[in-house]
């Protein structure tokens, strides 16, 4: 799997969510790739709508760290995002309640 076609698959899986959030920033969340495949992107909530794009966010509210693999088992629901950061499959760093917000959009 490419970045890009990671990329589309987060958004496609998040979509048609509702954020309930229609002025502000709901979260800017960035995903930073490590392993083999590498590479950077973000999603963000702004004023209702989504973004999820393959460049860095300054002004994130978290960075999540994560190999693709466990990425594309997260969006699929064979691994729980709770779980991995719990095992260390992923990590993050910043706003823990952003990415709940994230966390339960994602298995909806």
């Amino acid at each position: 799997m490419t970045l890009e076609q990671l990329t589309a698959k987060v958004y496609q899986k998040l979509k048609d969510k509702d954020f309930g959030c229609e002025q502000g920033r709901l979260f800017a969340i960035q995903v930073n790739l490590t392993g083999k495949i590498g590479g950077v992107f973000y999603i963000e909530v702004l004023d209702g709508r989504l973004s999820v794009m393959p460049y860095e966010y300054i002004d994130r509210d978290a960075i999540l760290y994560m190999t693709m693999t466990n990425c594309s088992q997260i969006l699929t629901g064979k691994l729980d995002m709770q779980q991995a950061y719990h095992s260390g499959k992923v990590k993050i760093e910043g706003d823990l309640d952003k990415v709940m917000i994230l966390t339960r959009l994602l298995m909806q």
